[in-house]
């Protein structure tokens, strides 16, 4: 049986985006106003978009370096198992 919610996820975000776009077109503001507005939203966004992709750099960043001493810890391990092993 297929999971749609990805779908219906996707079809929500479009629907909320033509929402705002036809609520910014019949707003009650001059041309250049809305201009600014959206500029102004477009610059938000993109700040927190690069924001958000900085902490999913660091976040990452993060991860990667438990896991490699995680791995050191377990070869270490495995190295140590092998010399007892050899020695008998």
């Amino acid at each position: 049986m297929r999971d749609h919610s990805g779908e219906k996820f996707l079809w929500l975000i479009t629907g909320l985006g033509l929402g705002a776009g036809f609520a910014l077109l019949f707003a009650p503001k001059s041309g250049r106003d809305l201009r600014r507005y959206i500029s102004r939203m477009a610059e938000d966004c993109r700040e927190n978009v690069a924001d958000t992709g900085e902490d999913v750099v660091k976040k990452g960043k993060q991860v990667f370096e438990r896991s490699k001493a995680v791995v050191d810890e377990a070869l270490d391990f495995v190295e140590k198992g092998r010399r007892i092993i050899t020695s008998r």
